[in-house]
């Protein structure tokens, strides 16, 4: 017997319109419907029992064909002017340096703000792209995923469950208190330690209390009263008025210790005499008024005052030599903050700008050498150094009145000075000035 080749047929399978599928469900007899149409019985079972799908599908646009050509351009701009904003915005963010990959984010409100950012942006682009843009890294975007579900966002110095052994909240709450408290705002802080801990309220060392005191800015309810100082020292009206003595150490290379003395003119800021010596000698001071009087020994024979000498306590000051030389009329002492509630502190900054502007920047190995210096230094600040106070005139000038013409020279020179600095600046050019200038030519020459 020969096999009889039977000829396979495939069957086709039918395809059904979606709205007939609803039509059919909804109809309460449709097997009229189903009979004509042919759709087998089975098959309208399946579609009973099966639930409607859901089926998404263009709305019917009831638009012409010139009303769409020209809808098209109005969105394409709209994006262009959406893409170049974006731009704009990323390079700002990126001039102005600021990424979270460099930069904390301590605050939770605004990681949760992030977060939500983050995931409405994931609707429309990859989240690979929206962590890039950011500059955040995934792992720090998923660590703080996990800490929004547990234990917040807050950034806190380490996890309690890790370290049981730092402070809880508690705890910080009841140093607070003590620490701004006015009950015991006049303990200190290391004994306010102590305190705390035989009053049971904080286990805590004193180093531990000052980190929080100066991380959390907690301020000690109190405020210090001070009698009123004044704002302005004493000034004199004219030279030779008033005059400062003072005595400062200075300790050479091999730690000898070297007495400078000088005396200064309240009015002009002019160093009258100065002396060098090796030791204090109380005789050294009156010698020292003697030598600074003698250049006013002409204008004290015309005056009714005698100038006053402001002094402090020193022995340098009281001692036989001296009161000798106040005794005989030639000058009058007062001691500053007793006699006169100011201060010397007029030779007291000479002081420091000569020692920590000249005599601290050279090898001041012997009193000669430092001699040699403080000589150049008193001549530089008498005679060629303006002073601030005297609008650029020197204490030399101030003192013999030699420079009144000084400040309206200056001032018509800085005003020729600002005039010629503007006509420098407008006849200069650059390169972007001259190619635009050049532009210009041609576009008018064609």
């Amino acid at each position: 017997m020969h096999d009889v080749a039977v000829p396979h047929t495939c069957r086709q399978r039918r395809i059904y319109d979606l709205r007939l599928r609803e039509l059919v469900r909804q109809a309460p007899d449709s097997c009229k419907l189903t009979q004509e149409l042919g759709i087998p019985r089975s098959t309208v079972a399946t579609w009973k029992r099966q639930p409607s799908a859901a089926v998404i599908s263009a709305p019917v646009i009831d638009l012409k064909i010139h009303e769409l050509t020209a809808k098209v351009p109005k969105l394409e701009r709209r994006v262009q002017i959406l893409a170049t904003v974006v731009r704009l915005l990323m390079v700002l963010v990126r001039t102005c340096g600021f990424r979270l990959d460099h930069e904390r984010v301590p605050e939770g409100k605004k990681k949760a703000q992030l977060l939500r950012s983050i995931e409405s942006a994931r609707r429309t682009i990859r989240l690979r792209s929206v962590l890039r843009i950011l500059g955040l890294n995934a792992s720090r975007f998923h660590t703080w995923k996990r800490a929004n579900k547990s234990c917040g966002l807050e950034d806190r110095s380490s996890c309690p469950k890790r370290c049981p052994q730092q402070l809880t909240v508690d705890e910080v709450i009841a140093m607070r208190d003590m620490a701004t408290s006015q009950e015991y705002r006049h303990v200190p802080t290391g004994t306010r330690a102590m305190l705390a801990q035989r009053l049971g309220k904080v286990y805590a060392s004193a180093s531990t209390w000052y980190r929080f005191i100066k991380e959390c800015g907690w301020r000690r309810p109190r405020r210090r009263i001070h009698p009123s100082k004044p704002t302005e020292g004493i000034r004199a009206e004219k030279p030779d008025e008033m005059w400062h003595l003072d005595t400062t150490v200075i300790r050479l290379l091999d730690g000898t210790k070297v007495y400078l003395q000088a005396v200064l003119d309240n009015y002009s800021r002019r160093i009258l005499a100065w002396r060098l010596d090796a030791q204090l000698q109380p005789a050294a001071t009156a010698t020292l008024l003697i030598k600074a009087a003698a250049g006013m020994k002409k204008s004290l024979e015309s005056r009714a005052e005698t100038p006053s000498v402001m002094v402090d306590g020193g022995i340098e000051n009281f001692n036989h030599a001296v009161d000798e030389l106040v005794d005989s009329g030639i000058l009058k002492r007062i001691l500053a903050q007793t006699d006169l509630l100011f201060s010397n502190s007029l030779i007291e900054a000479f002081w420091r700008t000569m020692k920590h502007q000249w005599l601290f920047l050279n090898s001041l190995d012997s009193i000669t050498a430092l001699r040699r210096h403080v000589e150049f230094y008193v001549n530089e600040y008498n005679g060629r150094l303006p002073h601030s106070a005297f609008r650029g005139q020197t204490p030399a000038e101030m003192y013999f009145g030699t420079g009144d013409y000084v400040p309206s020279t200056l001032d018509t020179a800085k005003a020729a000075a600002l005039r010629a600095r503007a006509e420098t600046n407008r006849g200069m050019t650059c390169g972007v000035c001259v190619e635009t200038s050049l532009t210009m030519r041609l576009a008018l020459a064609g």
